[in-house]
């Protein structure tokens, strides 16, 4: 019985995950109907007003695990920061190298980030079924972008601005991997799930929603505006980080964000069947071996336990 529960709340965690990842993938397809809108703006908008929304929903169980998270207080900045940090570096790489570039090195290279971070840091080794599931993902989003039509944006960009947009690209992914391990660390240390969240989305908040005096001219200057402000800050950030956080109560940072390669997939699907997007066969291609990334996350097997050659006790 003790297992099958087990079992259950892993599933629930990942299926947690997945939502949160499909509601991420509209974040595109949404600010396609505010072209004006600056991206770091909506970037700072999104992420802020989420991390306020995550407050004040968490605003009790925030005041009881408050000597949670400052117990580890060099964690809990260092997860700050990155949230802070993750919007402006991954709509900036996309600005500079084109959507194509940016979201391959932001999103493709999380994963690998946050496996270094739980190696080094949590003293975690990395399976050997996660490895396997990564190279996969990784090559899928490589396909899904090359299955893209290549964006003026990116055909404009001088080669000095595209590699600044890689740089730019590794560090939002090392972001996104950084403050998702950080909450992951909050959580075991016993903070509950809303909590760690909200803890490290409202501090960046403090930064975040100041930078729109500079960036957000445009969010509310009509009524298309301010929906797609509101709709990217309530829908994909804060109900969608809620269940990204409780997916981290049973799942390692790690594979938390190589099931987030959904993310791009859906991206792209919707920007084919909704906004009309060119899209190549290599593409599909790509669709299937993320697909096979996350089937292979999904079934428990021989390979669950094996860490680079050594087996552990499950």
């Amino acid at each position: 019985m003790k297992k099958t529960v087990r079992a259950n709340e892993l599933l629930k965690g990942m299926l947690a995950i997945v939502v949160a990842s499909f509601l991420w993938g509209t974040t595109g397809t949404a600010a396609q109907f505010a072209p004006e809108i600056s991206p770091l703006a909506i970037g700072a908008f999104a992420m802020g007003i989420g991390g306020v929304l995550l407050c004040v929903s968490a605003r009790k169980s925030l005041v009881k695990d408050a000597p949670i998270l400052f117990s580890i207080p060099l964690t809990f900045l260092f997860g700050s920061a990155c949230v802070a940090i993750y919007p402006l570096a991954f709509y900036s790489s996309m600005r500079l190298s084109g959507v194509a570039i940016g979201t391959v090195v932001s999103i493709a290279s999380a994963p690998l980030f946050a496996a270094l971070l739980e190696y080094f840091l949590s003293k975690k080794p990395v399976s050997l079924k996660w490895f396997i599931s990564f190279v996969f993902g990784a090559f899928g989003i490589g396909m899904l972008a090359v299955g893209k039509a290549q964006d003026a944006m990116a055909l404009s960009a001088s080669k000095n601005e595209q590699m600044f947009g890689v740089i730019l690209g590794l560090i939002a992914g090392l972001t996104y991997a950084g403050y998702s391990w950080a909450a992951k660390q909050h959580i075991d240390a016993g903070a509950n799930s809303k909590s760690a969240m909200a803890g490290l989305f409202g501090c960046a908040a403090i930064v975040l929603l100041p930078s729109l005096w500079l960036t957000g001219q445009n969010l509310f200057a009509n009524t298309i505006h301010t929906s797609v402000s509101l709709y990217m800050a309530v829908v994909p950030m804060f109900l969608g980080y809620l269940l990204f956080g409780y997916g981290l109560r049973t799942t390692e940072a790690s594979k938390a964000t190589l099931i987030t390669l959904i993310e791009p997939l859906v991206a792209t699907l919707f920007a084919i069947f909704l906004i009309g997007e060119v899209f190549k066969p290599v593409g599909w291609v790509g669709m299937a071996l993320v697909s096979l990334c996350l089937f292979i996350q999904s079934v428990r097997g021989p390979l669950e336990f094996k860490r680079f050659g050594r087996k552990v006790t499950p």
